[in-house]
């Protein structure tokens, strides 16, 4: 069965004294905002960033539960798996399903294909073509944000080449810690000639330092009038061992995949079953 494959300023505050003592007494003002970096700057932290966390992170465990649901032709479909991961630096991850529901054939062709995707972005060269830096991606300024937790940088950026598990879109990044929290795009090359449109949306949260994938919600619709939303939930993450520092300060840029967890799949389901017909 041919099956469509799935697919990271310190402002120092520096006054004289005799301002300082002028100001005791006045009534505070705004808070000052970091000056702002520009493009190459940004992306430099952010690679370098990316690579010592990449080099820290040596094990960890978190459970995800991955729900489907596909409507249109020819027939709906509906299903959910919870999968326990642990990964072991610097390219394994152990897959451990604890529960599946509902349409075996999204089970078995879909879910189970996305954790082969995940592990075949993990090898060798995909983990270098695939990684967000320069050498994979244009990049351009889009803004810069205030939110509750703090600035982010806004980024456009461009997949290079066409492979598989790229992506185009928005990143922002955390302008503290230079690691990518959000996510807005569509996959870099259409995976299917019977999708019409994916959207990708994608969020991260910190544990102990570091930046893990949250929450991943995908939506593919196909040419013949189908939706297929899949949805990737995070959680119970524990860090279980990290790398001396000085193994962590010799990291070269570089660093993480932009995605984890082959986001791409309703994608996958949404072609394959209108290429296929009812399965």
């Amino acid at each position: 069965m041919n099956l469509v494959r799935a697919l990271p300023i310190v402002l120092s505050l520096v006054s004289a004294p005799c301002a300082v003592n002028a100001q005791e007494n006045a009534v505070p003002g705004p808070p000052t905002q970091p000056k702002q970096l520009n493009l190459e700057q940004v992306l430099a932290n952010l690679e370098q960033r990316n690579a010592q966390r990449a080099a820290a992170l040596e094990q960890f465990e978190g459970k995800r539960t991955y729900r489907m649901q596909y409507r249109g032709f020819p027939s709906d479909r509906d299903a959910e798996m919870v999968v326990k991961v642990i990964f072991r630096a610097p390219n394994t991850k152990q897959f451990t399903v604890l529960s599946q529901t509902g349409s075996k054939f999204v089970i078995d062709h879909i879910f189970k294909k996305l954790l082969e995707g995940e592990q075949e972005a993990l090898k060798g060269e995909n983990r270098h073509e695939t990684a967000l830096t320069r050498q994979n991606y244009d990049f351009e300024l889009a803004g810069y944000e205030i939110t509750p937790d703090g600035g982010q940088y806004v980024l456009s950026l461009l997949p290079k080449t066409k492979n598989k598990f790229l992506y185009r879109g928005k990143i922002w990044v955390d302008a503290k810690d230079f690691a990518v929290v959000r996510i807005e795009g569509e996959p870099g090359k259409n995976p299917s000639m019977w999708i019409k449109k994916t959207g990708i949306a994608h969020t991260y949260v910190k544990v102990d330092g570091f930046w893990l994938p949250a929450e991943n919600h995908t939506e593919s619709f196909i040419r013949l009038g189908g939706k297929a939303t899949l949805s990737i939930e995070y959680r119970d993450y524990k860090i279980l061992k990290t790398a001396p520092i000085d193994v962590v300060r010799k990291a070269a840029p570089g660093g993480n995949t932009l995605l984890d967890g082959a986001s791409d799949g309703s994608a996958v389901l949404a072609g394959h079953i209108a290429q296929h017909g009812k399965q």
